[in-house]
């Protein structure tokens, strides 16, 4: 059976009468307790009384309509309304302002807010963005009846987000902000407002992981907004959890006199490969390469290999070829990953490896690099050093096109912007 919906805009500023359709007051807000289910509960209602804010329990409400809110009982509690925590005011603090859909990764407004009387509680059932239910708003009570809003978007799928509301932090909760891929999270803090995108990045340092991979996938004009108010500290605290090609492009982008303060934090091992990276032009295979790869000795086993790769932490588009190496440490060949999955797990890697058909050098620039890369079909191409023995870094396709792409292109093509 359909449940029918009730527009938050239809009760708010609505009379609260009683049973013989006297009023009480005037309904200002509808309040919601968030956390407890997939959809928040109405908890109460704001109601102004005599020019005073009272809290309305929502067990003494008999139905709200468009139009009027119906009071149960003989007497109003006057005590006045204050806010506890994890509680949400529909109309203040929601109304009208961004909300994150999880599902799609993208930023809407919240122009209109379901309520639905489901198994004999209300609930928020759902928000509209639609420009329509932002010109409802805006007409007289008795017009708005005409103009239908759009449709509703489940709650279930959104992520409502505050700057000034002072339990905001819970409206943001990292394991629903973690099933997004980290390009959608930046997509997410690039359309959003430098407070919204503020309590992004504070929600995903849950995990310093993602915090790093959102980090990754921000433009550098974010990337600069936001490390612009940390600490020398807790900057080398993000490029150490980055891709040292990335932590490395960043660490170019600081203020020249933080560059060497920062790079000094950093743990010793990201320390040595982010300079030797800055050692390149950032526009050549040299500059694109991660110096994070896998490579095992010839005689090491395919299972030897998939057993590797399991526990590697180098990037996972790395780690799409393995390099066999020589007993002197000289590169011999490749396998793909898709060749160990379909081998034999006792075959020797020098069995199944394939010599490596085309490689690039530090020094090449982006055009013969892309050439070379077209040419051999290459997801991962080897940086091969002058005497072609040893290999020095890797880059994945993935990073070329991070070049090849304009700037701009995610807002170009909607990626990043907010649904209306």
């Amino acid at each position: 059976m359909a449940v029918e919906t009730l527009n938050l805009t239809g009760v708010i500023r609505c009379p609260l009468v009683d049973h013989a359709g006297d009023k009480i007051g005037r309904v200002q807000d509808i309040i919601v307790r968030l956390g407890e289910r997939t959809h928040p509960p109405v908890v109460g209602a704001v109601v102004k009384i005599g020019g005073r804010d009272l809290f309305v329990p929502i067990s003494k409400i008999t139905n709200m309509v468009s139009g009027r809110v119906i009071f149960d009982g003989t007497r109003v509690d006057l005590r006045l309304f204050e806010r506890r925590p994890g509680e949400l005011l529909l109309a203040k603090d929601l109304l009208a302002r961004h909300i994150i859909n999880v599902v799609g990764g993208r930023i809407m407004r919240a122009n209109e807010i379901g309520l639905a009387q489901v198994n004999g509680i209300w609930e928020v059932v759902g928000v509209e963005p639609s420009s329509r239910s932002a010109f409802r708003r805006l007409l007289p009570s008795s017009l708005r009846r005409r103009i239908k809003p759009g449709a509703f978007v489940d709650w279930a799928s959104i992520e409502p987000f505050v700057s000034h509301v002072p339990t905001s932090r819970l409206l943001i909760p990292y394991r629903k902000l973690a099933h997004l891929h980290p390009a959608q999270v930046a997509d997410i803090v690039e359309a959003a407002t430098h407070d919204e995108g503020e309590e992004i990045i504070e929600a995903v340092k849950v995990d310093s992981e993602f915090e790093a991979d959102v980090f990754e996938e921000l433009n550098t004009e974010h990337q600069l907004e936001f490390v612009k108010s940390r600490s020398d500290a807790d900057a080398a605290r993000l490029l150490g959890r980055m891709a040292p090609d990335d932590a490395a492009d960043l660490l170019m982008e600081l203020d020249q006199e933080r560059r060497m303060p920062v790079l000094e934090l950093l743990p010793y091992l990201q320390k040595r490969k982010v300079r030797m990276l800055l050692s390149y032009n950032p526009e050549t295979a040299g500059g694109l390469m991660s110096p994070d790869f896998l490579s095992l000795s010839e005689n090491a086993t395919v299972g030897d290999a998939l057993t590797a790769v399991r526990r590697s932490s180098a990037p996972l588009e790395t780690l799409n070829v393995v390099f066999v190496l020589d007993s002197s440490g000289s590169v011999t060949g490749s396998v793909t990953a898709v060749s160990l999955i379909r081998a034999n797990q006792d075959e020797l890697l020098s069995s199944v490896a394939r010599p490596i058909p085309a490689h690039v050098h530090a020094n090449w620039d982006l055009q013969a690099l892309v050439r070379k890369m077209s040419d051999f079909n290459l997801t991962v191409a080897p940086v091969m050093d002058d005497e072609h023995s040893t290999i020095i870094g890797v880059v994945t396709v993935d990073d070329v096109l991070e070049l090849l792409i304009p700037s701009g292109w995610r807002r170009d093509v909607g990626l990043a912007k907010v649904d209306e």
